[in-house]
């Protein structure tokens, strides 16, 4: 493998799927790609692995994938079902005896610095403690071979960072989670992607984040040559949503793996 496997640790919006208290279809089908964790990702190359992100369910997601080794994190934003695994990290910094690098943008670094502030602080640090290593994400910059192009997404109140992948001088892979446009800026640093993995949170228009509709309409702009969609809610019943998509166009689930 000289590309990128891409594991889906998570695919589904901040509640979780099947949502708690809910009645709905969707909560209670039983096909397993409707059981949808928070969003992340395992990205793996040949000469480093890192994850996008660490959801609250990350153990839950390292556990079940069997990833026993991590070299690095990057965060696309700060919001709780993003960040709310981090304290996980401590076991991979207890196996190899090492700190682990975390990536992000100023603003996510510190939040994540001012909830975690335990981690951050100066002082001894043990082996079985979490000892993260910030490092701030201003541009492009690259995780063993992989060159990574941060873009800046609208999300509310906040912006996420888009993150689009480079090996071997070509564009990989686009992953866009948890916004609500795609800015002109953003569409061209991924336009003709591989792989493109954007938010498509339920039909109906959001306040923050893309609708199946609105993510179609980036699709067309970027005309990756195939796309996935993820951070859906219980709106977005797996087999019915897939056939109203075009052919190059799928949901993502939890423990797809893809290689780009």
């Amino acid at each position: 493998m000289d590309g990128l496997e891409i594991t889906f640790l998570g695919t589904g919006t901040s509640h979780g799927i099947p949502v708690i208290g809910c009645s709905c279809a969707v909560c209670h089908s039983p096909d397993p790609r409707d059981k949808r964790l928070r969003t992340a990702i395992h990205v793996r190359a040949p000469e480093f692995s890192f994850c996008v992100d660490t959801p609250p369910d990350f153990r839950q997601q390292c556990l079940r994938e069997g990833i026993i080794g991590l070299d690095a994190v990057v965060y696309t934003h700060s919001h709780s079902d993003h960040i709310l695994g981090f304290d996980d990290l401590r076991r991979f910094c207890e196996i190899e005896d090492k700190t682990i690098p975390v990536y992000g943008s100023p603003s996510t670094l510190k939040d994540l610095a001012r909830v975690f502030q335990y981690a951050f602080e100066d002082g001894p640090k043990f082996r079985n403690y979490v000892r993260p290593e910030a490092r701030t994400v201003e541009g492009a910059f690259h995780l063993g071979e992989t060159k990574i192009v941060p873009v800046a997404l609208p999300h509310g109140r906040t912006t996420t960072s888009g993150l689009i992948f480079w090996r071997g001088g070509k564009k990989r892979f686009a992953y866009m989670t948890d916004c609500q446009a795609v800015p002109p800026e953003a569409i061209e640093a991924a336009r003709g992607v591989d792989v493109l993995v954007i938010d498509a949170l339920r039909h109906a228009v959001h306040s923050t984040h893309l609708s199946v509709g609105q993510a179609l309409g980036v699709v067309e702009q970027i005309q990756p040559g195939r796309t996935y969609f993820i951070h859906m809610c219980h709106d977005l019943g797996h087999e019915a949503t897939e056939v109203s998509l075009p052919e190059n166009v799928r949901l993502s689930y939890d423990g797809l793996r893809i290689t780009v």
